[in-house]
């Protein structure tokens, strides 16, 4: 079974998505107690996209966090690393448009899309400020993005528990129910590794984004990062 690990190497990576793609939204269910889906509605709100605008959504995996945006009718590109991922979101919503893509080096024109967003996958990627600035360079002035991924929980005594209690009982799940169950192990060790709210926003600004808020969710287990490419 193949593990990425903090280095983050692409390759890894997207092996380790190809094989945990057949239980991968279980999982997720599973490991957020449920709060995944209240996580994906509040994102889904911060993007805002109105039917004829083109989003492009990043890390989509199997699709489920484009799925609101094609039911509304906005144009939407489901991207992702993972070859595996992709073809369980074809087989399942063929109605959708399913690309392979590496957030790093995108196979998009400039300004194509009014608002790219991405959930839990910007931790994946070594170079994250890199990912940032190619998803600029592909939104269209005025457009937007929203970045939904694990953070800091802002409550210290629920952060201690978190880390020591919370994370460390995913593996076990994932033994049962997981195709790739080493693949959770590098869950924990993503999240724990990953930086706080105000430090990630900073990287945001740094690759140009304007007016970069984040908004705490479940105490910030997971936060939303907005910002704005400024218009011309």
């Amino acid at each position: 079974m193949n593990r990425a690990d903090l280095n983050k190497k692409t390759k890894d990576i997207a092996s380790m998505f190809d094989e945990v793609a057949p239980r991968y939204d279980l999982m997720n269910g599973i490991a957020s107690l449920g709060q995944h889906i209240y996580w994906r509605k509040q994102t889904v709100a911060a993007v805002d996209a109105r039917p004829g605008q083109r989003v492009l959504d990043i890390a989509a995996g199997t699709g489920t966090s484009s799925e609101p945006f094609a039911d509304a009718g906005v144009d939407v590109v489901a991207a992702d690393l993972s070859e595996g991922m992709l073809a369980v979101g074809r087989k399942r919503r063929p109605d959708m448009t399913f690309v392979q893509a590496d957030v790093t080096d995108l196979p998009f024109e400039d300004e194509e899309f009014d608002a790219v967003t991405m959930s839990y996958g910007l931790r994946n990627v070594a170079d994250f400020p890199r990912a940032l600035r190619e998803m600029y360079r592909v939104t269209k002035p005025g457009g937007r993005i929203v970045v939904l991924e694990f953070s800091t929980p802002a409550f210290a005594p629920f952060a201690a528990i978190y880390k020591n209690c919370v994370l460390p009982a995913i593996p076990p799940v994932a033994k049962v129910l997981s195709s790739n169950p080493e693949s959770y192990v590098y869950l924990g060790e993503s999240i724990l590794d990953w930086p706080g709210q105000a430090e990630l926003a900073q990287h945001f600004a740094d690759a140009g984004w304007a007016d970069v808020k984040y908004r705490n969710l479940t105490g910030g287990i997971v936060a939303i990062h907005r910002g704005f490419k400024p218009s011309k």
